[in-house]
Parts: C-alpha cells; structure tokens; sequence
C-alpha cells in the first residue's frame, strides 16, 4: 500500500488560557469546530485531548477489525471509547494514560481469540503506537445469552485460562 497523508488545519486567536480556535479538516469532517484548551470546561467545542481519544478510539476500532479478520472472525461490532487522562507536570501539560474500553459483538469468537487479538490491536494501533502514554484497556465481548458457551481457542499462542464475560486486559 502507498503511504499517505492527512492534513487539519488551525486558527488560534489569543494566550492559552483566554484564547480560543477553530479546526478544519478537507473532508469537511471538522469545519471551522471550535475549540479550547483541555480543561476550560466552560466554553463549548473540542480541545486536543478530546480530539486524540477519537482519533485513539477510530484507529483502535479498525485495527480490532483487521486483527478479528486476520484470525477468522467477522465482528459485528465494535463499540470503543478511549479516554485521555492530562497531568501538570514541571515541563507543562502532558498526556499521561490513555485507557481504551471496547465492547464488541464477534459472532463464534472464542473468547481467548477475542483477548488476543485486542492485546494484539493495542500493539499495532498506529496512534497508540505513536502517543507517548500508558494504555490500558477493558475488552468486553457481547454475545446474546444463546451464544454464550465455551469455545475452543483457534490461536496457538491463545491462553487457555477464561477470562470470563469481562477481560480486564493490561499492558
């Protein structure tokens, strides 16, 4: 595949505490979207923090895809919210922890292949791959009650411990 580049652009009008900013996309996906800095509560639109969990969450959600698809499976849905948590540190506002929370609708996925292959889409996430922070995430797999029986693990490196409904996944 051909690499290939994206693009935003931004206008900033004032200091960081008191100014404020508009952000365009050419896809139109952000047209003049206001925003603030991170913590001004207060004023309505985005701020970057905000911006790098959708951006988080979108990469994450299409790596899962390919991951599930790489190893069989066809999910059906994958529902993830990534949350960005800032700290003042001595050299400013840094972003510190990103925790990624993804429920998803897999059907057959043996649970264990579910793990591996959400562990393996943190891994190769290209936005967590380039954020400076510890990640951690919550994998949750959807199934109504009917599809809810133990399947055998299809990946070889899989571990055979169940992880019950919830698998609580760090690293």
């Amino acid at each position: 595949m051909k690499p290939y580049a994206r693009k935003a652009s931004v206008l900033w009008l004032g200091t960081r505490q008191r100014g404020k900013g508009a952000i365009s996309t050419p896809s139109a996906a952000l047209k003049l979207a206001l925003y603030a800095a991170g913590g001004d509560t207060r004023r309505r639109g985005t701020n970057p923090p905000e911006l790098i969990a959708a951006a988080h969450a979108g990469s994450f959600s299409l790596t899962l895809a390919n991951e599930l698809g790489e190893a069989g499976y066809s999910p059906r849905r994958i529902d993830t919210t990534a949350t960005v948590t800032m700290e003042e540190r001595g050299v400013g506002w840094t972003m510190t922890q990103v925790h990624l929370d993804v429920v998803a609708a897999v059907p057959g996925v043996a649970e264990c292949d579910f793990v591996d292959a959400a562990l393996r889409a943190k891994a190769n996430c290209p936005i967590s791959r380039a954020i400076n922070a510890v990640i951690s995430m919550r994998a949750t797999l959807s199934h109504p009650e009917s599809e809810l029986r133990r399947k055998p693990c299809r990946s070889p490196a899989a571990n055979p411990v169940s992880l019950g409904r919830k698998a609580a996944v760090r690293g």
